[in-house]
């Protein structure tokens, strides 16, 4: 058998893949992700979510000396491929090419039956880049090699009245190559050790940059991190990297992964349309491209149109809303959705998606246009929802529509 393996040196601990195994193959504990041998079979649902490519391993083995998921908890790297047996060399190449066919089946019939009831899952968006789209580089440093960066900027960009905390963090990578691109993120290791006594895991930031820096030409780049003090319940709590990375000061240094991510990437071409529906901290990704376009318009290489739906709770949690405030309206159609502004309707994403809906199937119609959605996981519902609502009043089919997005690589989620 192909035993599907996780590479424990550069998984980055997120979760992504075990939210996404429909059978519970995947599980962990407090070291590695592992995948139960004597229940995966190799639908591939869990690929596309992964930003590292930790998930992408197999290795041939005999059925019954599947290396155990106790054996894969110890393991702190990848061990290597063993040569099978005299003799069954051949029969193992016809088995692969049998796994192959039956995981791209498999695989086929998940992303099918998604887009015909319209629920989100891994195969909500776009398993691949735009076309057009940059090459990324990826895991050029990982848990074993990892890159330090030292904070040249640390700045609240939510107002002092908020309670909501959210920072600006701007690390410099000297003469380190650290080559990105929009959309990409990075993981940061906050020092100390957990409640058993091993260093913490990597936490994972999407990039708030363009590809030239936060200063251009500058071998820097932004995250966007919101300090965490309670859960989703509602409990106190104390963020490990989140309070470690909003508490840094300039000169000090911070150890760093990746880069990570090869779909969420937006498109190299002028006329290119974005369509950017974000909440919270889901908006570093979208500050990144909207400079990135920013800067290319000054000198006419982008022509494109920007589309922005941005929510948060009042108008004081909005990161980034002064500058955001400041970009020509030209340049950047601006919506901005306040769930608990003081005299105003509760207001989401979806809700505005929707009342915009002329305007937003104007887009869609267009093949430059690109999608691209990031905040919180239960935001992707309501945007999935909101979209089959724009696409049914356009007069078309939403299962037609969004099979076409995912195909061309211009439908792409990025939630936790």
């Amino acid at each position: 058998m192909k035993q599907h393996l996780i590479d424990p040196e550069i998984c980055i601990r997120c979760n992504s893949c075990e939210e996404a195994c429909p059978i519970d193959a995947i599980t962990h504990d407090a070291s590695n992700y592992v995948v139960r041998p004597d229940v995966c079979r190799s639908c591939m649902a869990c690929l596309p979510v992964c930003p590292t490519g930790a998930i992408d391993n197999w290795i041939r083995v005999l059925a019954d000396e599947a290396y155990p998921i106790e054996e894969q908890f110890g393991w702190s790297a990848l061990p290597e491929e063993q040569p099978l047996p005299e003799g069954l060399e051949e029969d193992a190449a016809d088995e692969d090419g049998a796994q192959a066919a039956r995981a791209a089946d498999g695989a086929g019939q998940a992303a099918e039956e998604s887009v015909l009831d319209g629920t989100p899952s891994t195969s909500a968006g776009s398993g691949v880049p735009p076309w057009s789209a940059a090459h990324p580089y990826v895991n050029l440093y990982t848990h074993q090699h990892a890159a330090t960066a030292t904070v040249v900027g640390n700045y609240r960009i939510t107002e002092d009245s908020a309670e909501s905390d959210i920072h600006h963090i701007v690390l410099d990578f000297g003469r380190l190559p650290f080559p990105v691109l929009e959309g990409q993120s990075v993981a940061i290791f906050p020092p100390g050790e957990d409640a058993r006594g091993r260093p913490y895991h990597a936490r994972q930031y999407s990039i708030a940059s363009p590809r030239d820096g936060e200063r251009p030409r500058y071998n820097n780049l932004s995250i966007t991190v919101k300090r965490v003090t309670r859960d989703y319940d509602g409990r106190a709590v104390r963020g490990v990297c989140s309070n470690y990375l909003c508490d840094l000061h300039r000169g000090d240094s911070v150890r760093v992964i990746g880069p990570l991510g090869s779909t969420f990437l937006m498109p190299n071409l002028a006329e290119a349309n974005l369509l950017m529906i974000c909440t919270g901290t889901g908006s570093a990704p979208m500050r990144a491209m909207t400079e990135r376009c920013r800067r290319l318009a000054r000198t006419d290489e982008y022509r494109g149109r920007l589309m922005l739906f941005f929510g948060a709770r009042t108008q004081r949690e909005l990161p980034y809303f002064g500058p955001l405030m400041r970009l020509p309206k030209d340049f950047i159609d601006i919506n901005l959705a306040l769930s608990r502004e003081p005299g105003q309707p509760k207001r989401y994403v979806q809700d505005l998606l929707r009342e915009r809906a002329e305007d937003v199937w104007a887009l869609l119609q267009q093949p430059e246009t690109h999608i691209y959605v990031c905040g919180l996981k239960g935001m992707e519902l309501g945007s999935l929802d909101a979209l089959r609502s724009v696409v049914e009043a356009g007069g078309q089919r939403w299962p037609d529509v969004h099979a076409e997005l995912k195909a061309q690589g211009r439908l792409h989620f990025e939630t936790y």
